[in-house]
């Protein structure tokens, strides 16, 4: 029997060579930045930063609660559906009227509950490919920093100051119920005592998804389609027969939905126009997205049904069709290649069975998320003081904010009609009651509005005469005018307007008084 260790040598302590790194303190780390970004994000919340569409949301809530069944045209006096109109939308709007809330207290909390559904939603659909720990918060700052090294901002489009800009939008709740439907369908195929109602309700979610948000509907039915061609095993007839009766459900209440034609809106192309940026500068936008195809390809040398694989091919057949046939709107399909990178790339890293390939991609994708997040840095600004920034962030571009016309919203009536060819005052107005002449965005169900755009032209054309400019205002009903001091349209001085409001930038909102 060897002989009992001295106590002094028992005691003894380790030298520091002998001292082993912490096994937990990349969890450690991990977790403490996603608790950094939930916070900033929470951030965003409370400030909801306005630079894009937060009006047009914001207006259609103002419609839904001056009149919850026949709410009009959102942004000018028109009897017209609108494909804003959602059930969310609605719900927000009953919400607003319930308890007396204003309309933008009512976005922010809308905006907390996308993203504690977009949070959630992510770590559901990771939880059903692995469960090692790492694999939710990798999957968490891949979706929010491996997009690019050029800012981009997009509804629909999760990176940080993307989501920032839009945490309030359908499109952000869509995004959210999006991937719990995935978790759920993969948890309804895994386990066969799984009956008919089960089915049916991801077949109502999917309906949800698709009339909140259209083109994240499309990428949540390519997700549910790569869902069930990769399960394993192969659905049995019984399965596919409760597919189909999911499908014919979310089909009847798309039919059936009061407020606006669904199957109205593929047709409309209108919206590819706008949509032409998607196809630009696609390597420094997303090329840091592209890390996961490594992973994507390990997934698919393992099984060549992976769901997240036929997933990526689906998204990036669609975008590419998109580019071809030169329907840019098709473009709003990419984050279906984008999301399946980002999230092999994060399950393979914290779960992966390629060692050599986890070895080569870990300080790749650090470095490349330090890159994502240095080129998002600029978000800080959003709710933070420029004084509070580090100075070296002060310089670091980011998306700006937009002026707001809440000083002229509040000199006029809610439902008036204001004339105006400011980028800002056509967007942001109407989320605060009133209406203008032009619609700031293309609309498949206003038919005059091109007729609208040309009429704000003409007014404010200097070779327009004063009695064109008065017809002009009293066809439209516009009882208000809004423009820059010295700009053409009638001046502010005229016998028809009065004075009501002077705001920054040399604005000055003026009654019609004898049009």
């Amino acid at each position: 029997m060897p002989p009992a260790t001295a106590p002094a040598e028992r005691t003894a302590p380790r030298t520091a060579g002998a001292l082993r790194p912490d096994p937990r303190a990349p969890h450690r780390a991990l977790a403490a930045c996603v608790l950094l970004l939930a916070a900033l994000l929470l951030l965003m919340v409370v400030r909801l930063p306005w630079a894009g569409d937060l009006g047009m949301h914001a207006a259609v809530l103002e419609r839904l609660r001056a009149d919850p069944l026949h709410p009009g045209n959102p942004l000018v006096h028109a009897d017209t559906s609108s494909p804003y109109y959602s059930p969310w939308a609605l719900l927000l709007a009953l919400a607003a009227s319930a308890t007396g809330w204003g309309t933008f207290t009512v976005l922010r909390l809308g905006g907390l509950a996308a993203l504690v559904l977009l949070g959630t939603g992510i770590g559901a659909f990771v939880r059903t490919f692995t469960r090692a720990w790492a694999a939710v918060p990798l999957a968490l700052l891949c979706v929010l920093f491996l997009d690019g090294v050029r800012l981009f901002a997009w509804s629909g489009f999760p990176g940080l100051v993307s989501l920032s800009l839009t945490l309030a939008y359908p499109s952000t709740l869509a995004l959210g119920l999006a991937f719990h439907l995935w978790a759920m369908l993969r948890g309804a195929l895994a386990w066969s005592g799984r009956g008919l109602p089960r089915f049916l309700a991801l077949g109502l979610l999917l309906a949800c998804v698709l009339l909140v948000h259209q083109f994240t509907g499309a990428i949540a039915v390519l997700g549910a389609a790569a869902v069930l061609l990769g399960a394993r095993p192969r659905p049995a007839a019984a399965v596919w027969v409760r597919v189909g009766a999911a499908a014919a459900l979310a089909v009847a209440v798309l039919a059936c939905w009061p407020y606006y034609s669904f199957f109205s809106l593929p047709g409309a192309g209108a919206l590819d126009a706008i949509h032409r940026p998607l196809y630009d500068h696609l390597a420094t936008k997303f090329g840091l997205a592209a890390l996961g195809v490594p992973a994507l390809a390990a997934r698919w040398w393992r099984d060549r049904r992976d769901p997240l694989v036929i997933f990526f091919a689906l998204g990036l057949l669609v975008f590419a069709a998109g580019g071809l046939a030169g329907h840019q709107a098709w473009g709003r399909i990419l984050p279906a290649a984008l999301l399946p990178a980002q999230l092999a790339l994060a399950i393979e890293l914290a779960d992966g069975t390629a060692r050599r390939l986890r070895a080569a991609l870990v300080p790749l994708t650090a470095a490349a998320l330090l890159a994502g997040a240095w080129t998002q840095a600029g978000a800080l600004s959003y709710v933070l003081r420029p004084a509070a920034l580090p100075p070296p962030l002060r310089r670091v571009h980011t998306v700006a904010l937009w002026p707001r016309f809440d000083w002229a919203a509040r000199a006029m009536p809610p439902g008036a009609t204001v004339m105006t060819d400011n980028y800002y005052a056509l967007r942001t107005i109407p989320a605060y009651g009133p209406y203008t002449v032009a619609p700031a965005y293309p609309d498949v169900f206003l038919r005059d509005g091109t007729r609208r755009r040309d009429a704000t032209r003409r007014y404010f054309s200097p070779a327009a005469s004063r009695a064109e400019r008065l017809g002009i205002l009293k066809e439209f009903g516009a009882r208000w005018v809004l423009q820059r001091t010295g700009g053409p349209g009638l001046p502010p001085d005229d016998p028809a307007l009065r004075r009501a409001a002077r705001g920054p930038g040399g604005f000055v909102l003026s009654e019609v008084v004898a049009p």
